[in-house]
């Protein structure tokens, strides 16, 4: 960030440091050059987000002022101030808003610019910002400007870690009825069985409008027991399973009783056999906890009389009655307006108690070894509910991953007016990471590599480090178009009926599968965790649900996919650089992105070409390559390509 009147850099731990997320308590030292003859000096402007910052002190930096001499914090006494090192007060001043200002120090003359500096210090975990108020001729200047928003600080404890058999690993997310058959059909009298494995699933509605979800090509958990070894082969080290409680739907996002697995993938017995079998091959299972809402179908619902004992439906003598919010008359609050899918009131003591208590589903299912939750709609959970489900995941298992589905930065989300604090004690480990998804698709696609530089540097900035290195990097999920179908389609329908024919020709299938190899080497070496969308790596093509939830091709599969995915999987068990390593950006330019992970002598460095010309990276020290076997004198990357270099 760079003016005439300035240089700033917040990736730059001269400028900022250290970067990224902030553990407390902890010290953040800012710096920036002012132009001599156009300034008069600088201020930092800080505030703590929602609030005042209260008990709070800044101090300017001086290499001989002690470690302690100012802190910061989001609530407390109000008590602002601090000493220069000659015992004299800091000249500080407070707006109505709550923001505190300090007068930044000199430090030294570099060049035409004067470099100021101050130091902040951190006591308690909070989500805090600011900004530098310049004093130029022509009078103030914001930086950055007020109408861009301030530059965030995400202040965290260290107890908080994520599991460490997470980072370095590989998670595939399978949709179960669609990845492998178990031998014998499980029939359930309410559904529709289709023997056209690979057909196109039913997505019309009925007479009544409705969309039920209730044809099964007839995957189950057997069928994943089945295809342990081709998962161990890819890499897998984390299978991330779509609901699988008992429920009418094929999705079974609409649950019918938590506490069993439906019959038709399986079982109870199926289950458990399944987490112990993976185990000895080292895979975790995580399940999908959906607890915004449950079906109009279930034992806790009961809108069809399915079950004996009464439901919500059946009135103010179930059990099950406050679990939901019913208004004029029979009318009930239901996820999004479906009111197949009726919302649960996470306020309930009995929702919370049945979720969460010593003997609720989250600890029935850790003794039948879940090793970790993704959390559906997580920005629909609210902190009532939210604290006291994590803290009983980690009750039953302290090694248990949480997972959240959230779409943007999960560090700043606002959700229904209201600021989450996800990260900032007690709550997620994870998030599925949407926004590198966008990024990795806009610079694959069009060649953006300044916007994939942007959205890598503010993950690394704003997210714990215990965060940054669990995140669920996507390219493609159960809710989005498969990635193949995206990278090399073009005039994509709107409606379900030319969605079901649309299929890439030949032309376009070689330039998805080119790209898709871009993408992957993305997805399996920045910051995180890659999460493999069961088929992506087959060659699995579709346009949004249900067209992107199709039977995985067995026998027909991609193989040159297979194997280049398979490839990435031993190039991040090969490296630890890949389970926490530094990331540092290298080049970000006319469709070249390039970057290393890693500390000092033990680094990988990975480029990845997306222009229509062959590049040459300067980088000292790396000179072999690790996908060719080589030594190289010269980092060159083809066209359309992607390179992977290390020192020997």
């Amino acid at each position: 960030m760079t003016g005439a009147l300035y240089f700033f850099d917040e990736c730059d731990e001269m400028y900022r440091y250290p970067g990224g997320a902030l553990v407390t308590p902890g010290r953040l030292r800012l710096r920036i050059k002012l132009h001599r003859n156009m300034t008069r000096g600088v201020r930092v402007a800080v505030y703590a987000d929602g609030g005042e910052m209260q008990d709070s002190s800044l101090m300017p930096f001086d290499s001989e002022t002690p470690a302690n001499s100012g802190e910061m914090s989001s609530d407390g006494d109000n008590q602002i101030g601090g000493e220069n090192q000659d015992g004299s007060e800091i000249e500080m001043s407070g707006g109505s808003d709550g923001t505190r200002e300090l007068s930044m120090s000199f430090e030294r003359v570099t060049g035409v610019y004067d470099l100021y500096c101050c130091e902040l210090r951190f006591s308690k975990p909070g989500l805090y910002w600011y900004r530098f108020i310049i004093d130029s001729q022509d009078g103030e200047i914001a930086f950055p400007a007020y109408n861009e928003g301030a530059l965030q600080v995400t202040a965290f404890t260290q107890s908080e870690r994520t599991p460490d058999w997470i980072q370095g690993g590989i998670i595939y997310h399978i949709f179960v009825d669609r990845f492998k058959r178990g031998g014998k059909l499980r029939l359930r009298q309410d559904a529709v069985y289709r023997d056209d494995w690979g057909g196109t699933p039913h997505y019309k509605p009925n007479e009544e409008g409705l969309v039920l979800n209730n044809d099964f090509f007839g995957g189950d958990l057997y069928g994943i027991l089945e295809k342990l070894p081709y998962l161990e082969k890819l890499g897998v080290t984390c299978i991330y399973l779509s609901p699988v409680f008992d429920a009418v739907s094929n999705h079974k996002y609409d649950t019918g009783d938590y506490m069993s697995i439906d019959e038709a993938f399986g079982g109870d017995e199926a289950f458990e056999l399944l987490c112990a079998e993976a185990l000895k091959r080292g895979i975790r299972i995580i399940l999908d906890g959906v607890f915004n809402h449950v079906g109009a179908d279930s034992r806790y619902f009961n809108k069809y009389g399915r079950y004996e004992a009464p439901g919500a439906w059946q009135g103010e003598h179930s059990q099950y009655y406050d679990w939901f919010e019913f208004y004029d008359g029979n009318k009930y609050n239901s996820w999004w307006g479906i009111e197949l899918l009726p919302a649960t009131n996470k306020s309930s003591e009995g929702f919370r108690d049945h979720i969460c208590g010593e003997n609720g589903v989250i600890a029935h299912w850790t003794k039948k070894g879940v090793a970790g939750w993704r959390l559906d709609v997580v920005d629909e959970l609210p902190d009532i509910f939210l604290y006291p489900l994590c803290s009983a995941i980690k009750r039953e298992n302290s090694g248990a991953l949480i997972a959240g589905e959230v779409w943007e930065d999960a560090s700043n989300k606002v959700a229904y007016g209201v600021r989450r604090r996800y990260f900032l004690g007690g709550q997620l480990d994870s998030v599925t990471n949407y926004p590198l998804k966008d990024a990795i698709i806009t610079f694959v696609r069009d060649g953006d590599a300044p916007r994939l530089s942007a959205v890598v540097a503010s993950l690394c900035q704003n997210y714990p480090d215990y965060v940054l290195n669990s995140l669920m990097n996507i390219l493609g999920t159960h809710d989005t178009m498969r990635i193949l179908t995206i990278l090399g389609g073009t005039d994509f329908p709107q409606d379900k009926d030319s969605m079901e024919n649309y299929s890439l020709d030949g032309q376009q299938l070689e330039k998805g599968k080119k790209s898709l190899k871009l993408a992957a080497m993305l997805q399996f070496t920045l910051p995180g965790v890659p999460c493999v969308y069961y088929g992506d790596e087959a060659g699995m093509e579709g346009c949004i649900d249900p067209f992107n939830r199709r039977c995985y091709p067995w026998g027909n599969e991609d193989a040159g996919l297979i194997e280049w995915y398979t490839a990435l999987s031993a190039l991040r068990k090969a490296h630890n650089c890949f389970k926490d390593g530094k990331f540092e950006l290298v080049e970000a330019h006319a469709g070249l992105f390039a970057f290393t992970r890693g500390q000092e002598h033990d680094r990988i460095l990975i480029a990845v070409n997306a222009s229509s010309g062959d590049r040459e990276i300067a980088s000292e020290g790396f000179n072999f390559n690790l996908f060719r076997n080589a030594y190289t004198k010269k980092l060159i990357i083809r066209a359309g390509e992607a390179a992977v270099f290390a020192m020997r």
